[in-house]
């Protein structure tokens, strides 16, 4: 199936949606670039969805995707809170913070009947999910309008339980990838392997067509992954230094530096496996804490955190989300990196793609 046929695009990019980093103008830039933009909506109220949404169709007459969490929402635990807030006790002295004082809040919502019902008036053309699939009443809706539905495999059993369960397409996820883990039939990180063993593994296993995603940052990773029998690649981190995304200066810094080769997959900031840059926070405490509370309820207790480190231009407590490789970072337009990524294509309307 041709990639114009499966997500109406001429480019096998698809960018990669990446919440707290990024909003409508970098999702409309590579859509109009001939790529699939992607606008990440976990963290967004009904209202702000549907700004984003207006934004994007007032900038791009092209498909773009966007992308939702479907986990289960957590049962507080007034016991675990207490324990996560007791370890992070000594970081809230340092700042002068009052642990007291901090909220528990959710951070991120799964898909709902209520987003639905914002998507609806808009009908974007691809809808896609991370851990797993929405309730099968919410696939079918989301479908009744044509939409493309995407899912994250972290394994070939996720791969084929996606499949089984309507997704037209499976994002392959490989152990390189940035921010979270997709993984939702199993907690255990020991069945997480890299994209290139993963990829041609799931395009066996499955009958609808693959997307890569996972290390991927350059032309030659993209003609890697389409070689092993991907149609597209997910890219993720590469666009993170482009100017239409919103990445904050101290990750903007990080990405620049040598910090950024020496990553690992951590729980502390959300409560889900993650993959970060390391900073103090993950060295001090260990990327996994066993007294971290429920996705998404970790991340709460350490806002505040990052909001004073940051003030102070430091990056030691925030989520610097970046894949194993970050060599193709760069701080050019967003649609000249989707260009480059697709190699000696040319520009839009030069290629199909295929699988």
């Amino acid at each position: 199936m041709t990639l114009r046929r499966l997500l109406g695009i001429e480019l096998p990019i698809i960018q990669a949606p990446m919440a707290g980093v990024q909003g409508s103008a970098l999702a409309a830039a590579v859509s109009n670039a001939g790529g699939l933009g992607s606008l990440p909506c976990a963290m967004l109220s009904l209202e702000a969805l549907q700004a984003e949404l207006a934004a994007l169709r007032a900038n791009t007459d092209r498909p773009f995707n966007v992308n939702f969490f479907c986990h289960r929402p957590p049962t507080h635990s007034a016991q675990r809170e207490a324990a996560w807030r007791a370890a992070l006790q000594p970081y809230y002295r340092e700042f002068g913070i009052d642990a007291a004082a901090i909220p528990v809040g959710p951070g991120r919502s799964p898909f709902s009947a209520e987003a639905a019902d914002v998507l609806e008036a808009f009908e974007p053309a691809v809808v896609s999910f991370h851990f797993g699939l929405p309730a099968p009443e919410l696939v079918a809706r989301v479908k009744r309008w044509g939409a493309k539905i995407l899912s994250t495999a972290t394994t070939v059993d996720e791969a084929r339980w996606l499949e089984a369960h309507g997704a037209d397409a499976v994002i392959a996820q490989g152990l390189e990838a940035g921010g979270h883990r997709g993984l939702f039939l199993s907690d255990d990180l020991s069945t997480q392997v890299g994209t290139f063993a993963l990829l041609p593994q799931v395009a066996k296993a499955v009958r609808v067509p693959v997307i890569a995603a996972g290390g991927v940052a350059d032309a030659a990773g993209v003609a890697a992954a389409l070689s092993l029998g991907a149609v597209a690649a997910q890219v993720g981190t590469a666009y993170l230094l482009c100017p239409e995304a919103t990445t904050s200066a101290v990750h903007r810094a990080a990405l620049k530096s040598e910090a950024a080769r020496t990553t690992a997959i951590t729980n502390l900031f959300t409560g889900r496996p993650a993959r970060a840059i390391v900073n103090r926070f993950v060295r001090e405490r260990g990327p996994i804490g066993a007294s971290v509370p429920e996705f998404p309820l970790a991340t709460g207790a350490v806002a505040p955190l990052r909001a004073c480190a940051e003030r102070q231009g430091s990056g030691d407590f925030s989520p610097l989300w970046a894949g194993q490789n970050a060599s193709g970072c760069r701080e050019v337009p967003a649609a000249a990196l989707t260009l480059a990524l697709a190699g000696a294509r040319g520009g839009p309307g030069a290629a199909s793609g295929g699988g």
